[in-house]
């Protein structure tokens, strides 16, 4: 009798410890999928000073992920598909980190390049990352959902918090931008430890199941346009929000933090109402509330931009906070993990191609109208879009 229930012991132990390491995994991959972006915002005039770069270059700089998170997005499950959905991954966060090291060593091309390849990292993982929380924690995917959203946010949050004291301790926006590629590299060896156990497991085969096509879905594409809304205005914010709280009479350091903080107010809500909203039938009223209080907070910032820059600083943060819904809306809205793949594919390639131009027009307007009302009405109004669409998205339907 002992002698089998030992290997069974150890089979269990075995099981939970990979658990436990992949759970790690999926934090550390999330923690790197911001940085490489909110950390341009805070020092964007400095690079662009540095390497008498336009306006224009810069609106590229600040585009150019949501274009390639759209169509790298694309390609994603087919990289799975063909590889298997852990090295998938494993991949992304490579090819992450060498982007953040080119993107700093030459001129403005070169920083435009190095971009586009180190959003191409962060634009698989977005999209695979959600697979492996459905496939490997079907009983907590809320749960999960929320602590990989919180990593994310928090990912972002630091990002742009710590990058002007990085440019100070480093000497330079390069240092300070390219120094985001250890926390890449960190992640990578994690999750490569994870991936090989679970493959010893699971017999080492790959996820190669091709999901349906979900063109033809109504709800799939509610869900897609729900998707793009919060990721053009999400985009916009990183991109910009610095430098229209700098405009408010804020300084340089204060605006990297409160840019920073409205990343980290996501970190505890994305752990809490991402689990409570799952249990639920719909998640409607969780979406539109999110949404209500980030109209607040940019009409804010329309009437009276200097008058209380940390409240409404607030008040945008708790609105972004939805894109924890936005996942959780993808894993529940899908039966299976091959639907989910398909789903997140779709939801965040087409969502993503929805955004790409958020940056761009909102600086082309700042740019017209000599001001940041316009721009900031427009958001608004993006808003209120996104309030609709997460509504109809989060009722109890499936794809």
């Amino acid at each position: 009798m002992s002698v089998r229930t030992e290997p069974a012991q150890r089979r269990v132990a075995t099981r939970v410890g990979g658990g436990v390491l992949l759970g790690v995994a999926v934090v550390l991959a999330a923690l790197n999928l911001r940085p490489a972006v909110t950390s341009v915002g805070p020092l964007l005039d400095r690079a662009q000073a540095d390497l008498g770069a336009s306006a224009t270059w810069a609106g590229l700089l600040t585009t150019l992920p949501g274009v390639c998170f759209a169509v790298a997005g694309l390609a994603a499950p087919a990289l799975a598909r063909r590889v298997g959905i852990g090295p998938a991954v494993a991949y992304a966060l490579g090819v992450l980190g060498v982007g953040l090291v080119v993107r700093v060593l030459d001129g403005p091309l070169v920083v435009l390049g190095g971009t586009l390849v180190a959003s191409a990292g962060i634009a698989l993982a977005n999209v695979l990352i959600p697979v492996v929380v459905k496939d490997s924690f079907p009983a907590r995917v809320g749960m999960m959902t929320g602590v990989y959203t919180a990593a994310l946010q928090a990912g972002g949050a630091l990002g742009s918090a710590a990058v002007p004291p990085m440019d100070d301790l480093l000497g330079g926006w390069r240092a300070a931008w390219a120094g985001w590629a250890v926390l890449a590299a960190v992640a990578l060896v994690v999750w490569v430890l994870a991936v090989r156990g679970r493959v010893a497991r699971d017999g080492g085969a790959p996820h190669r199941e091709r999901g349906r096509s979900l063109l033809r879905n109504r709800l799939a594409w509610t869900v897609t346009i729900f998707f793009g809304l919060q990721a053009f205005i999400a985009y916009i914010v990183m991109g910009w929000f610095p430098l229209v709280l700098m405009d408010a009479g804020v300084s340089r350091g204060t605006a990297g933090l409160l840019q920073g903080m409205i990343s980290l107010l996501a970190v505890p809500i994305s752990l809490v109402v991402p689990a409570i909203a799952a249990r639920q039938g719909s998640q409607t009223w969780w979406i539109v509330g999110h949404s209500v209080v980030g109209v607040a907070g940019f009409v804010g910032m329309i009437v009276a931009p200097s008058a209380a820059p940390v409240l409404w600083s607030v008040f945008v943060g708790i609105g972004m906070a939805v894109f924890s819904l936005a996942l959780t809306t993808i894993a529940l809205r899908a039966r299976s993990g091959q639907d989910t793949a398909s789903l997140s594919a779709m939801a965040q390639g087409y969502g993503y191609l929805i955004a790409a131009p958020g940056p761009l027009v909102f600086g082309l307007l700042h740019d017209v109208t000599a001001g940041w009302t316009v721009p900031l009405l427009v958001v608004t109004v993006v808003l209120i879009g996104q309030a609709v669409a997460g509504g109809l998205a989060g009722r109890n339907r499936f794809v």
